[in-house]
């Protein structure tokens, strides 16, 4: 009974140290941020325009994103295969690699910070606005291709995507998963406008995440349930933020709800009952919301979804055909 009741406590305690962390950072980010009110910035261009870049980058300015964001990256990587490699069990704690990894990523957070009063300029400089929003999609894409033996693509039920495919992505997707976070947290500045303060809390949720491998909060499905629903949350809140009420933010917020509705819901023990309601409340919401924007509009509540199992499918077939040829050649070896 006491070795149930230290596992629960492990799942459960270091997320909300994580939640608790983070909204901590979050608060620091908005102090120093208030710092940054001086710099000027170009007109806004457009969506695929990022607003927060210096009108005259340097080389000392492009640099130091370049080189923070590369030196991040593989310590990152280079502690995921050091657990792989030298710890490869679950623990209710923390091993010493867990904390070594808490630690780089706190060090590279205020590295950041710093970068940022001094220099400014994150990648967002020399890389595309839509990288930065793919890498996190790709994440969230993996997720769904990952967890499809266990709680389905579709309403509870599997997607006929082969046992190898997410065996290998079960076990590489650590590497793919530091850098869609470490990417997107370098890609931009720190700044403190409403927007970043909600992504920068996200993807300090996700840095804490990233740090736990090999423990059982890592895999607490309450814990990872709810950082992929806050995608949700964001990318509605990022919506209003920047062009208010009449904005696109039923989009992202029926579309990442939709996708939860179709998959991710059904992968923490909701009895059926819970799941119709959930379900039909939902769909309530979606009608009182486009009941006042016109029917006309509530396609967009299919895109995301349709686009994320499009990927779903692509990113199976990618990760198939490679294994496929491996073992095509293997067996002529033999």
């Amino acid at each position: 009974m006491t070795g149930v009741l230290d596992d629960v406590r492990g799942r459960t305690r270091l997320p909300l140290i994580g939640v608790a962390a983070s909204a901590v950072l979050t608060g620091v980010v908005w102090l120093l941020g208030q710092r940054l009110h001086g710099v000027d910035l170009l007109p806004d261009q457009g969506a695929s325009w990022y607003y927060w870049k210096l009108p005259d980058p340097t080389f000392r300015t492009r640099a130091s994103a370049w080189l923070g964001y590369a030196a991040h990256q593989v310590v990152s990587w280079g502690l995921i295969h050091h657990a792989q490699t030298r710890v490869r069990r679950y623990t209710t704690g923390l091993h010493p690699v867990n904390v070594v990894a808490l630690a780089a990523n706190a060090g590279f957070i205020g590295l950041h910070v710093a970068q940022t009063q001094v220099f400014y300029d994150g990648l967002a400089q020399d890389v595309s606005i839509f990288s930065s929003q793919g890498s996190v999609v790709l994440l969230l894409v993996a997720v769904l291709l990952m967890e499809n033996r266990r709680r389905g693509l579709f309403f509870g039920r599997r997607a006929p995507i082969s046992a190898d495919v997410v065996a290998f992505a079960r076990r590489y997707h650590g590497y793919l998963f530091s850098w869609a976070v470490v990417y997107t947290f370098w890609y931009h500045p720190v700044e403190s406008s409403s927007g970043h303060l909600v992504g920068f809390f996200y993807m300090f949720l996700l840095l804490f995440q990233s740090s736990l491998m090999f423990t059982a909060a890592h895999t607490n499905r309450w814990w990872t349930l709810g950082l992929e629903v806050m995608v949700a949350v964001h990318g509605a809140l990022v919506a209003v933020m920047n062009s208010g009420p009449d904005g696109a933010w039923p989009m992202f917020l029926f579309g990442f709800v939709g996708v939860f509705v179709i998959t991710q819901m059904h992968g923490v023990g909701l009895s059926a009952a819970t799941r119709w309601w959930i379900a039909g409340s939902v769909v309530v919401a979606a009608a009182c919301v486009y009941s006042w924007r016109g029917f006309g509009e509530v396609d967009e509540v299919v895109r995301i979804p349709a686009i994320e199992y499009l990927l779903v499918a692509v990113l199976a077939l990618l990760v198939w055909a490679p294994l496929r040829l491996v073992r095509a050649g293997a067996r002529r070896r033999d």
